[in-house]
């Protein structure tokens, strides 16, 4: 690939590259030594499901995998025991070390539906593999080199700070961790959200103080959630989980509002800057509709996550339902009795316990948690308008068991 268009393409949905020019730099440092480039990404595993928004920055990192870099993709089972203080207005709970296990083993699974799994491409490490055998004066020797001063510049401390609220010795390491973790993998370049910048900067500290290069950082863009206007968020009911059902990935995409769908493709798809650059060229001129850019967008997701088959079905699944409005039949029918319905509504949580065979406290449990759609849009109250569900499909899980189309009594 022509160099320059080689620096295009890694600087889609870049916010920064620091310091200024370091992405060339290290390219070409890379040529000069005959070396792939080792692009670091850490994660703390403080949840079991990933949704779209946390793929940005592993697209990113398969990206650099294609140009022929090397992924480090590292699994913070130990920075997780700590917790990430980032955008934090409050000392967040430590994670039972059995959890934080069981979230990194369905993590690196679900990472490994982007990225390149080829050994000579990527490399996974866990973290405790140097955290845990420091020492006391191996953690002296890396606290000796910020000060509680510096520390203090983080936004999120400061804030703590001036509102008196606690900061915990514990939370102040992290930075320090993390900052390790591009020592120990001898990173050229780190990945992270622009709300990941001190970290990152950690890490460069450390290793000039360990004489290492310091590593180039690369801050990714946030996705937007479904709505459009808040940022991709479990809590917020706005998210695509890349374990979801093909169909729901796709009736969710569909559903994206045509402003953010540029966001998307930069941020979800492979392909080269000037592509894009033609796409919003053909969207202005009419030669391409909204709904068919989402269309194919939808595909590439869902190609990318489950294969060209599985996109294939979902689309078929979509128009037939729809666009042609015609049954799914491979729904079972979720029959309302009459007393189901009061005032025009249906209490969801009562109808979930008879349909799907849990408690109502689980239906609830499921609702509050973004987990329960209806036609892929995730469900925000416990009652819906009768008119709302009938004839349309809820989904209270990932089993065909726990899903079907509502029909009336």
């Amino acid at each position: 690939m022509p160099y320059q268009r080689l620096i295009d393409d890694l600087m889609i949905g870049a916010v920064d590259v620091l310091p200024e020019g370091a992405l060339e730099e290290k390219l070409a440092l890379a040529e000069h030594e005959g070396r792939p480039l080792r692009v670091k990404l850490g994660v703390d595993p403080t949840a079991p499901d990933i949704h779209l928004g946390h793929t940005v920055v592993l697209n990113k990192l398969r990206q650099f995998q294609d140009a022929g870099h090397v992924a480090v993709l590292i699994i913070g089972d130990y920075t997780a025991r700590i917790g990430d203080p980032s955008g934090r207005s409050k000392t967040r709970p430590r994670l039972d070390p059995a959890v934080i296990d069981a979230n990194a083993k369905t993590y690196q699974e679900q990472a490994f539906l982007i990225l390149d799994g080829d050994p000579a491409k990527l490399e996974v490490r866990y973290n405790s593999e140097w955290l845990a055998g420091l020492t006391m004066e191996q953690l002296f020797e890396i606290t000796a080199t910020t000060t509680v001063a510096r520390i203090l510049e983080r936004d999120d401390f400061a804030r703590r700070w001036e509102a008196h609220q606690p900061i915990s010795m514990l939370e102040m390491l992290y930075p320090l961790a993390q900052g390790y973790d591009s020592v120990a993998v001898r990173a050229d370049i780190e990945l992270g959200g622009t709300d990941q910048v001190f970290n990152l900067f950690m890490g460069r500290d450390l290793q000039e103080h360990f004489g290492q290069a310091p590593q180039a950082i690369m801050t990714m863009d946030i996705l937007p959630g479904t709505d459009g206007v808040e940022r991709m968020s479990k809590s917020t009911g706005n998210y695509i989980g890349v374990t979801e059902d093909p169909r729901d990935i796709y009736g969710k995409v569909m559903s994206i509002p045509d402003d953010v769908m540029m966001i998307y493709y930069r941020l979800l798809t492979d392909h080269h800057a000037d592509e894009f650059t033609a796409l919003e060229a053909e969207l202005r001129s009419g030669a391409v509709s909204p709904r068919d850019a989402k269309a194919r967008l939808a595909r590439e997701i869902i190609t990318r996550l489950r294969g060209p088959e599985a996109a294939a079905a979902a689309e078929e699944h979509f128009d037939r339902v729809f666009r042609r409005h015609e049954a799914a039949s491979d729904l079972q029918e979720l029959v309302l009795e009459a007393d189901d319905v009061e005032d025009g509504s249906v209490y969801l949580p009562k109808v979930m316990a008879r349909w799907f065979g849990i408690t109502r406290s689980e239906g609830r449990r499921r609702i509050e948690q973004g987990g329960v759609t209806i036609d892929g849009e995730p469900v925000t109250s416990l009652a819906v308008p009768a008119a709302q569900l009938v004839g349309r499909r809820l989904k209270a899980g990932k089993s065909a068991a726990a899903q079907g189309r509502v029909r009336a009594p």
